[in-house]
């Protein structure tokens, strides 16, 4: 309990200082949610050539990939994680808002506040904790339980990232409620990142 309540504390902390950048932090987190956008779409597609030469060499060559399963379901986190705080920048998360739209802007607003609130702490403390456990796998050298053994810590590193990346994300999110005049609007710009007809 303790060490929770000092990520909680140190959470509050980091907050102050980086309200102090915030403009900046603003236009380096949107590059590196960017790049690790691109990155995460670079795995999707090793995992699709992966996966599909795996098929082809199982029943065309009676040959299968040694290890692709377990590879492929530890390349999962990095596709998921490395593009989640580009999702909430863009507000592109699955949400239940039926009951929030139907209030006051006044009362929607200090509800999103609320909910920023709560997930910035939450966030940061999973960050904290997975960030650990990926030490953790790290220092023991640990491995898949099947050949050829891929370890394990790469895939882990990316759910800290992950969590740290979306709770400045949000954090920034509740300064720009806060004070709209002096932080620069999201960057939303679709057209790179849709196949236009």
């Amino acid at each position: 309990m303790t060490e929770f309540v000092g990520v909680l504390i140190a959470t509050i902390a980091v907050a102050g200082v980086l309200t102090l950048a915030a403009v900046r932090l603003e236009y380096l987190l949107r590059w590196v949610e960017r790049a690790l956008l691109y990155g995460a779409a670079l795995v999707i597609l090793w995992v699709m050539v992966w996966v599909g030469s795996e098929v082809v060499a199982r029943y065309a060559f009676n040959s299968p990939l040694e290890g692709h399963l377990e590879g492929a379901e530890l390349l999962l986190p990095i596709i998921v994680f490395f593009g989640i705080s580009f999702a909430q920048a863009r507000d592109d998360h699955v949400g239940m808002t039926l009951v929030v739209d139907a209030l006051s802007e006044k009362v929607r607003r200090n509800v999103n506040l609320i909910t920023l609130v709560l997930s910035v702490l939450t966030c940061a403390v999973l960050a904290y904790f997975s960030a650990k456990f990926s030490y953790r796998a790290w220092d023991y050298d640990d491995v898949t339980m099947s050949p050829p053994y891929w370890p394990t810590w790469p895939s882990a590193v990316a759910v800290p990232i992950g969590y740290l990346l979306i709770s400045v994300r949000m954090y920034l999110q509740i300064l720009l409620v806060l004070m709209p005049d002096r932080m620069p609007e999201p960057e939303i710009d679709d057209s790179e990142l849709h196949v236009h007809e």
